[in-house]
């Protein structure tokens, strides 16, 4: 997806010159073109940062293509869709949202890695999601497929494989507590279907990762799930936004490795609230702007501005309906009132971490 909307938002996207191109993702943001059907989309680690930060909470990215946040829940008619953007080190987990544009060399990665704060306020789902989305894989999902098959298509993942190294251990907690029906994937580049038995008598989880949007790759597969008639329409949670209002506070916008204890909070009294709020104005999304000027092919831009922080009127709208503060440009830590601790130091960086391995694969793979 990357999100491109112009060359500045290409400076933002960490892959090597050579793979900075438009591609037509601006076209869908100019109006130019329009989605053929409502898309829901989350993050991997080739995005351009500065636009998503802008939607942390979520928001249409493009008319009819809605980014579900950095971590979110949402319905579409009476499907429950949640997800997870972002790739998995354990070096910048239990550190806060610290990256702002411009990045360097170092934030313009750890801008998209999963941060424990997110894992969090989705471990607090309790009503049953229809389907969860994961750029990662979830730790140890090759148990329960054809890894054999995988191993001969993908020969370079069988030390991991055979380790149990291959995967998001935070991704694998969240199957583990949601156990949706269905939960999809990319990022390994490779088709790969597996099911998942939740305990003996327990729920089963249809697991699909699809293989990169080329000629003659496995990169689409429709599936039908079962829904009671519309609106067929993508709508705001209400779950999903009392736990945003509730953990909101101990919101972690530092490099401060912290931690916010995983005990169970009680968000009964804030989903009232936004019981209420949805009552008085309904559950629809807020309207898609632009915030920045999309790329014009006649009239490109060699040298392109800076990319710096900007405020999406849906992000503004978004917290002004929670009745929340506008955090994402602060370089603050919220408020404590949640518990957080910052007693739990992460491990320093090393020259191994910057190099992360698993994306120079991935370059190498776009070149192919």
């Amino acid at each position: 997806m990357k999100a491109v909307r112009n060359e500045s938002d290409l400076q933002c996207v960490n892959v090597p010159p050579k793979f900075r191109t438009m591609n037509s993702f601006w076209k869908y943001y100019s109006g130019q073109a329009v989605a053929p059907y409502p898309t829901i989309f989350i993050g991997g680690n080739h995005e351009a940062a500065n636009y998503l930060w802008e939607l942390y909470y979520g928001g249409w990215a493009a008319p009819n293509i809605y980014f579900l946040g950095f971590a979110g829940v949402v319905k579409f008619g009476n499907i429950r869709i949640g997800g997870m953007s972002g790739i998995h080190k354990q070096h910048d987990y239990y550190r806060g949202h610290h990256e702002r544009p411009p990045y360097d060399n170092a934030t313009i990665r750890s801008v998209y890695h999963v941060r424990h704060y997110d894992v969090l306020k989705l471990m607090h789902v309790k009503e049953p999601l229809d389907i969860f989305m994961s750029h990662d894989w979830p730790l140890g999902i090759t148990e329960y497929g054809n890894r054999e098959r995988l191993l001969r298509e993908k020969p370079f993942f069988k030390e991991e494989v055979n380790e149990r190294t291959l995967g998001s251990e935070s991704a694998a907690k969240l199957l583990n507590k949601l156990k949706p029906p269905y939960w999809f994937s990319a990022h390994l580049h490779c088709r790969f279907p597996a099911i998942i038995q939740h305990g003996e008598d327990g729920p089963t989880t249809k697991f699909l990762a699809l293989d990169k949007c080329l000629p003659g790759r496995n990169f689409l597969q429709v599936i039908d799930i079962p829904s009671n008639p519309g609106p067929y329409e993508i709508q705001y949670d209400e779950e999903w936004l009392a736990i945003t209002r509730r953990f909101n506070s101990a919101f972690p916008l530092t490099r401060m490795p912290c931690t916010i204890r995983n005990e169970e909070l009680d968000i009964e009294d804030d989903r009232q609230w936004v019981r209420s709020k949805l009552n008085a104005r309904g559950a629809k999304t807020f309207d898609f702007a632009q915030t920045a000027p999309p790329y014009d092919p006649s009239r490109p831009i060699y040298n392109p501005p800076i990319a710096v922080p900007c405020r999406n009127p849906q992000t503004e709208s978004f917290l002004q309906f929670l009745e929340l503060p506008y955090l994402l440009d602060s370089s603050n830590p919220g408020g404590v009132d949640i518990n957080v601790s910052s007693s739990q130091a992460a491990p320093a960086l090393d020259n191994d971490d910057i190099e992360l391995p698993d994306e120079v694969e991935d370059d190498e793979d776009d070149e192919e």
